[in-house]
């Protein structure tokens, strides 16, 4: 295997390569540029270069060709002189163990959480409730706590919500937050949810983290590639909010590591600005916190955007690596910011930083990094390395047999409805479960994807998935529902 003690990134003018320390990895990072200066194949030389070093990643793939990353590279025309003039790249065309994930369960493992899991929190954020409404989310989520019903999926929630319509005695003194209009208005938020596709996301099985931090057997870190070329068209909301779950579950559950040789995870959120943009003042605060902290637990956030003025001030200052591909500047507000992001590095003699950002071309990039120190190093004007994976997607058939070949084939691609809220109201009413209610939700027919033609090919894989069963049903076994975003933090019950 190669050097795993740097991420090399590419080469200076000179032709030097320019490499930042792995041990530093876990301080964050940025890969921001305007549109088609090469972020994504600089994103892709990052996902490499972790899991040549055996960390995992996850990453989402917005515009469908990161997954290229499951292919080896055929380098031509420029992709091979730029390789030519690294002649210490060392480089091999190879594929590299990857991952597909998609919440709709189509073109990847399906990608799953509980309604218990998210906490009211981010579930309000999701929905875009009002200060009233959230109350009254977290009204129903306390009484789901009090009588140990489970909310798994979107029909546990809508049962509740219409069991404490009709009972409103069942809230005890939170009585007066669950009014009729913002019971029914949580109601029409979750219809509209659905109607978006997202009640796919709740249910189980349930994402479990070690999955994602196992490595191969040959010490490979793994990547995982969420599918999010539509979603994040069509539901961004969800997006965003499945993004803050992962991190929220990465801080909870991972212990302190203190000062490590490498980070554990790199977990890299495209289109970043959508973390921020319309997100509750609370959840902002607790976001910018949790980036600050989850470092000492091995993980490593990388934010991918346009400009670094998509991010918070308190969330660029945490960020030690920085990887600016070109901008544009045709308004005076536009080269404003302009400056305001040259000024974000520690200046080199040698260039004027503010001149080169419009001068730079495809695949070129101004890079902050940190010394030995922990101190910025000056900023150095770099061509980026190309990957030694494919760019550009998959195929359908190499997708298929991608996921045909996944060590979690069996694992997640058949939901499980165990009993929960919804089941148990109904038998309370003296009805069957499946008998169709007043705002209950059924499930969608399963459309045939990428993941039936790989169970055609290998099976079922039932012993797995009745072993995935058997834990989910263990992890959830004395779960307290009421769980704010990153537990303590918000005063919030941690899972016991």
């Amino acid at each position: 295997m190669p050097d795993s003690s740097a991420l090399v990134l590419g080469a200076d003018l000179s032709g030097q390569s320019i490499a930042q320390s792995l041990r530093l990895a876990n301080r964050h990072g940025l890969v921001a540029g305007a549109t088609g200066t090469g972020k994504t194949v600089t994103l892709q030389r990052l996902a490499e270069q972790f899991s040549d070093a055996g960390v995992a990643v996850f990453a989402a793939d917005i515009k469908g060709d990161l997954c290229g990353l499951g292919a080896a590279g055929n380098p031509q025309g420029k992709i091979a002189e730029r390789i030519a003039g690294m002649p210490w790249l060392n480089y091999q065309p190879k594929a590299y163990p990857v991952t597909l994930w998609d919440i709709q369960g189509k073109t990847g493992h399906p990608l799953r959480t509980t309604l218990s899991d998210m906490g009211p929190l981010l579930l309000g954020s999701l929905l875009e409730l009002t200060d009233s409404q959230q109350s009254a989310l977290y009204a129903a989520f306390k009484v789901a706590d009090r009588e140990g019903l489970l909310l798994l999926d979107l029909k546990d929630l809508k049962a509740l919500l219409n069991h404490l319509r009709d009972n409103p005695q069942v809230l005890g003194d939170d009585a007066a937050l669950m009014t009729t209009g913002s019971s029914q208005a949580l109601l029409r938020r979750l219809a509209t949810l659905e109607q978006q596709g997202a009640e796919a996301l709740f249910g189980e099985p349930a994402l479990q983290l070690e999955d994602i931090l196992q490595p191969t057997s040959d010490g490979r870190g793994r990547i995982h590639l969420l599918d999010a070329s539509r979603l994040v068209h069509e539901a961004p909301k969800v997006y965003a909010t499945f993004l803050l779950w992962l991190l929220a579950e990465l801080f909870e559950q991972l212990p302190e590591r203190g000062d490590a040789d490498k980070p554990l995870l790199a977990l890299f959120f495209d289109e970043a600005h959508l973390l921020f943009a319309g997100t509750p003042k609370a959840l902002q605060d607790r976001l910018e916190q949790v980036v600050r902290l989850i470092r000492s637990k091995g993980v490593g956030v990388y934010f991918v955007t346009q400009s670094p003025a998509d991010l918070p001030d308190t969330v660029l200052a945490q960020l030690g690596l920085r990887i600016q591909h070109g901008l544009r500047a045709f308004t005076a507000k536009e080269q404003k910011s302009l400056k305001a992001v040259a000024d974000g590095f520690r200046p080199n003699p040698a260039f004027n930083t503010l001149g080169v950002l419009t001068e730079l071309g495809t695949g070129e990039a101004l890079v902050g990094m940190l010394e030995d120190k922990g101190t910025p190093a000056m900023v150095q004007r770099v061509l980026i390395a190309p990957p030694q994976s494919r760019i550009g997607p998959l195929t359908e058939a190499e997708r298929a047999a991608l996921i045909a070949g996944s060590p979690l084939l069996g694992r997640y691609d058949k939901p499980i409805d165990r009993e929960s809220a919804y089941e148990i109201l109904m038998a309370r009413k003296g009805l069957a479960p499946d008998a169709p209610t007043q705002g209950s939700t059924q499930a969608a027919p399963h459309e045939p994807g990428l993941l039936d033609q790989a169970g055609d090919f290998l099976g079922t894989a039932a012993g797995k998935a009745l072993q995935s069963m058997a834990r989910q049903a263990a992890s959830q076994m004395g779960r307290q529902l009421v769980r704010g975003l990153l537990g303590s933090l918000l005063g919030g019950n941690k899972r016991k």
